[in-house]
């Protein structure tokens, strides 16, 4: 039986950000200006077809999920790689920062500025349409962030979480994991997460703070033909 975060985007836009998806019961995708996700329920060649239609010519988009990636005809895959899907079961430690501030959208071009830095995942100006962010100043100079991405009924992803290079190991990515966490626990809802299986400092530290494997997970890059 499938579980609602086998296919995180699919059910993300079904539910909670489906005000945000463009498509239709076959296929669907969040707004090129948001995020470069798509999905579909199936890999039937009507879904496939559907999938097609979504994306512009040329244009790259990105598919996750824990059953083999399939595209449709006539796209390339650009990049495939392994990933893992995390999940905190229970209330992680509680954490406090006098630093940590919520972000918002007259934020967005520092917080992209940081992510195209650090490269924590796909990334934009409308990150904030997605869900909360908040994030750490040093000298006035935001230099840590995290925060909420796709949301399914009774689940909210962790990501976004990067630290600029020049502030790393003085544990700030671990302090606003956990602070982003517990507002998810917070609001009922339990918090997951996505990284490369590569990744193992990032799997390390995410077990270290209380996240546990729910899935391995296929990522991939695909385009359709020019």
């Amino acid at each position: 039986m499938k579980h609602v975060l086998d296919r995180p985007v699919w059910s993300a836009l079904g539910t909670r950000h489906a005000s945000l998806a463009e498509g239709d019961m076959l296929a669907r995708r969040y707004p090129t200006s948001i995020a470069p996700f798509v999905a579909t329920d199936n890999e039937s060649s009507e879904s496939l077809q559907a999938l097609a239609k979504l994306a512009s010519t040329g244009e790259n988009v990105l598919l996750l999920m824990a059953d083999p990636i399939v595209a449709p005809l006539d796209f390339a895959i650009v990049t495939a790689a392994p990933a893992v899907q995390m999940v905190a079961a229970e209330r992680l430690e509680q954490v406090w920062d006098d630093r940590i501030v919520q972000l918002s959208q007259a934020d967005a071009a520092e917080m992209l500025d940081l992510a195209t830095l650090t490269k924590p995942g796909p990334f934009s100006l409308r990150a904030l349409s997605l869900g909360d962010f908040w994030g750490i100043r040093i000298g006035g100079r935001l230099v840590a962030m995290a925060g909420e991405r796709m949301k399914q009924s009774g689940y909210t992803e962790l990501s976004g979480v990067c630290t600029h290079p020049d502030f790393r190991r003085k544990g700030l990515g671990r302090l606003l994991s956990l602070y982003v966490a517990d507002k998810i626990f917070a609001r009922g809802d339990q918090p997951y997460l996505h990284a490369y299986a590569t990744n193992k400092s990032a799997i390390a530290l995410y077990e270290s703070i209380g996240f546990k494997l729910r899935s391995a997970m296929n990522v991939a890059v695909i385009r359709g033909p020019i």
